[in-house]
Parts: structure tokens; C-alpha cells; sequence
């Protein structure tokens, strides 16, 4: 591997571990369906709500470059059409199965801004996300659930080289088991979930992993909107396509958390979970490293307007206006940088729909994020354990000039002040993995 394609994977596997990259399914009205859908179109047993949206916007960094790089500024178009069923009709009858369902593909074109000598327009391409939700027997003691999903997420490496492209196609598929004793105060559930990302460039084969996970969540509610809570996880992590990059373990890793979620006042509430977590990683070509620690969250979420009242003078919380809410995350993650990282996240978070034609969020975070000892795959150190600090803000509005049609505006930032590495064993040269981008979108939808 040339050093320069070393680089591209330092930087690429960062970028795949810790920023989350966005696929089809990274406007925020196709994250939330409250906000995201209209009135829709009854047809017989469901309603369906299509949806389509463009937008034209500014990328200051498209293949996530170091500052001393080559970086590439763009003008992007982004056209994203969707639909999604469900068969919960107005009319709110009670049902043996739930179905809810949906498709959403976003095509993006890339435009030169600045004095770039990539080509980025080869980049233009499709992400797709569809998902697909049963509940069975919703409303009874004894019920069950199945779930899945499929999702074609495009990223471009840093290089300026579409066959090094880390686009992937996402699975997840699994059920569940649920239980509602006593009048549904309290409810358990235990299931089963499958995932895998698979990449679609052969050279990125050795990336490709599966998950199996067994899952058992639980809350019981003592007051009418207060519970506890408790969940714990283990999963079985495999790499099937190992030999070029060995360094990539497997994993059995474990979490378990119990905690609280409730109003402590009106206009006042707290979620608190704390447990411990483990990775547990597996044997292998280069020293065992693993995440043994607490983990947990903490916000508080004050909600400076009280909900419409049922008509016995109680507001509930799920059906607010607006919202502040501050938080806290601990958590690790199986990493394709390392063995894992573990990450430390502060954010505030605000939203808030005003006189049902005006929706504003906003989120910003900062992350402390820590990386164990790292390998090459010959098993010789590429580095000591490490930290980054991260830094992202997100901001979006928009204005209902219909009850069907909106004019939006959306706003990220991101920034990692990270270390230079080596790029291969026995070589000399260092890559920079900080970076920062920012996106700004301008458009317009239409959904029902």
C-alpha cells in the first residue's frame, strides 16, 4: 500500500469510528418523523407520506483534509425524495400489528468553489435508507416486535480517487420479545439483532464486519410519568476478511446501565443512567487492548412552555413546544482506527415549534475522545494512547409558508484537534488526522 493510500485510510477509518458520518437519512426531517411528516394520504388500512426536497448548499470541506492539505470547497445540490407508510390512521383504533415503513434516497452533486484541482464532481452518487418497524399486539401483556433496516451510505476517502471511496451498504435486522404486566407499569423486553457493513470497494474488504447482539431492556413506571430503567447488551463483533489488516480484532463486548427518566416538575426533568462496559476483544496478531470502565448519560431538559392539557389540567411532557436540554455521554465504540475508542461528550441541545408554522433546533457538543495503544498489522506500535477533542454544532430552521411546504435552512460544524501518525511501518511520514468542515444548506420541501 503506497503511503499516500495509508494516509487516506488513517484519515478515512477516523472519520468512520468517531464522526458518524451522515448517509441518506442525515436531514433532520427524515430523522424525526413528528416533525418530518404531514397530514398524509389515507389508503385503505394506511396512510402514506411522500415527501421530496431540494436543497443547494456550501461543503468548506469535502474529504475531510488537514488544514496544511489540499482542501476541497464545494457547491453541492442535494434532491432527496421519500415516503413512508404507516397503519395508524387518524381515526387512532386499536390494533393487533403496528406497521410503519419508509424509503428515502438523497442524490448529491458536487460543484468546484474553490481553487481545487480535484475532480470532485466523479463523486456525485445515491445514498438510500429504507426501514421497515411490526409490533405485534402493541396494547397487549404479551407482544413481540421485528425490525430492520438497510442503508447505502456514500463517503469519499481523501483522496481525490472514487475507487477509494469508503461507501458501504449498512444492515441491521432483529425482534424482540415484549412483556407488559400489571396495566403495562411495567414492561420488559428481550431480543436479537443482526448488523453488517459491508464496503463496496474490494480494497476495503478487511473493513467489512458483522455484529450479532442480544438485547433486554426494561422500565417501571411509579408515577404516571417517572420510571426506571435498566438495559444491558452483548454482542459478538467479527471481521471475516482480516489478513490485510490484522491489527482489526474481534470482540465480544458488554454494557449493562440501570437509571431514572421522569418529570421532577412541570416544566422540569431528568434522565440519569450509569453502568459499566467492556470489550472484551479477542485474541489476535497485535496486543489485546480493551475499554473496562463506567459508562452512562446524564440530561436535564427543562421545557420553558407546558403542552396543551388533557382537559384535566395535566400537560404532557411528550407533546411540548419547545425544550433545553443539557447532557452527558460516556460511552466506547468498536473502532476500524484501533480496537475501540471511548468517548466523553458534554452537549446542550435546544428546539422548539412555534404557532405550528416556525421549527428551530440546534445542538452543540464537545467531546473528549481517547484511543488506546495502535498497532500495524505486522503487530509492531504505531502509537501510544491518545486523545482528540472534538468540537460540533448544528443548527436548522424552518418556515411553513403551507401546511405542506417548507423553506429551510441547515448549518453544521465540525472540528478535530487531533496527532499526526505514521502512515506505514518503517516509514518517516506523518498524517495529520485534525480537520474541520462546514456545511450550509439552503431549500425547500413539499411533504404530506
Amino acid at each position: 500500500m503506497r503511503p499516500i493510500h495509508c494516509a487516506a485510510v488513517l484519515i478515512g477509518c477516523l472519520c468512520l469510528t468517531v464522526t458518524g458520518v451522515a448517509s441518506a437519512q442525515n436531514q433532520p426531517w427524515l430523522a424525526d418523523k413528528g416533525y418530518g411528516q404531514g397530514i398524509g394520504y389515507e389508503v385503505g388500512n394506511f396512510v402514506l407520506h411522500p415527501g421530496i426536497a431540494g436543497e443547494f448548499g456550501y461543503d468548506s470541506n469535502m474529504f475531510n483534509r488537514a488544514p496544511n492539505e489540499n482542501v476541497a470547497e464545494v457547491w453541492r445540490l442535494r434532491f432527496t425524495p421519500s415516503l413512508s407508510l404507516t397503519n395508524e390512521t387518524r381515526e387512532k383504533t386499536p390494533q393487533k400489528v403496528r406497521v410503519q415503513a419508509g424509503v428515502s434516497a438523497a442524490y448529491n452533486e458536487y460543484i468546484p468553489a474553490g481553487n481545487t484541482s480535484d475532480d470532485v464532481s466523479d463523486f456525485r452518487n445515491v445514498g438510500v435508507n429504507t426501514n421497515a418497524d411490526v409490533t405485534f399486539n402493541p396494547e397487549g401483556r404479551f407482544g413481540g416486535r421485528l425490525f430492520g433496516d438497510i442503508i447505502r451510505t456514500i463517503q469519499p476517502s481523501n483522496l481525490s480517487d472514487t475507487s477509494s471511496a469508503y461507501n458501504r451498504i449498512n444492515l441491521r435486522g432483529g425482534g424482540e420479545f415484549i412483556w407488559k404486566p400489571g396495566g403495562g407499569m411495567f414492561d420488559w423486553r428481550l431480543g436479537y439483532e443482526y448488523g453488517a457493513v459491508l464496503f463496496e470497494e474490494d480494497q476495503f474488504d478487511s473493513l467489512n464486519n458483522a455484529t450479532h447482539k442480544i438485547f433486554t431492556r426494561g422500565r417501571w413506571k411509579f408515577l404516571p410519568r417517572t420510571a426506571l430503567l435498566f438495559d444491558a447488551n452483548t454482542a459478538f463483533v467479527r471481521y471475516p476478511h482480516v489478513d490485510a489488516n490484522s491489527y482489526l480484532l474481534g470482540s465480544n463486548p458488554l454494557r449493562a446501565r440501570v437509571g431514572f427518566n421522569g418529570l421532577m416538575t412541570d416544566r422540569l426533568a431528568l434522565l440519569a443512567m450509569v453502568g459499566w462496559g467492556a470489550s472484551f476483544h479477542r485474541t489476535g496478531s497485535v496486543p489485546v487492548e480493551n475499554f473496562d470502565s463506567v459508562i452512562g448519560q446524564a440530561q436535564l431538559t427543562f421545557y420553558p412552555t407546558l403542552a396543551p392539557t388533557d382537559g384535566s389540567g395535566q400537560a404532557e411532557a411528550a407533546y411540548t413546544l419547545s425544550s433545553v436540554a443539557l447532557g452527558y455521554v460516556r460511552d466506547f465504540e468498536n473502532s476500524y482506527f484501533g480496537s475501540f475508542y471511548g468517548r466523553d461528550r458534554g452537549y446542550l441541545r435546544a428546539s422548539a415549534f412555534i404557532v405550528q408554522r416556525v421549527v428551530i433546533e440546534g445542538e452543540g457538543g464537545l467531546s473528549r475522545v481517547g484511543f488506546p495503544n495502535l498497532y500495524f498489522a505486522d503487530g509492531t506500535q504505531r502509537s501510544g494512547a491518545f486523545h482528540e477533542t472534538r468540537y460540533d454544532a448544528s443548527f436548522h430552521t424552518e418556515y411553513r409558508v403551507l401546511p405542506t411546504v417548507g423553506i429551510n435552512a441547515t448549518v453544521t460544524y465540525d472540528k478535530n484537534d487531533s496527532v499526526s501518525l505514521l502512515t506505514a511501518a518503517g516509514s518517516t511520514i506523518e498524517d495529520d488526522l485534525s480537520n474541520d468542515r462546514l456545511q450550509v444548506f439552503v431549500g425547500a420541501r413539499w411533504f404530506m
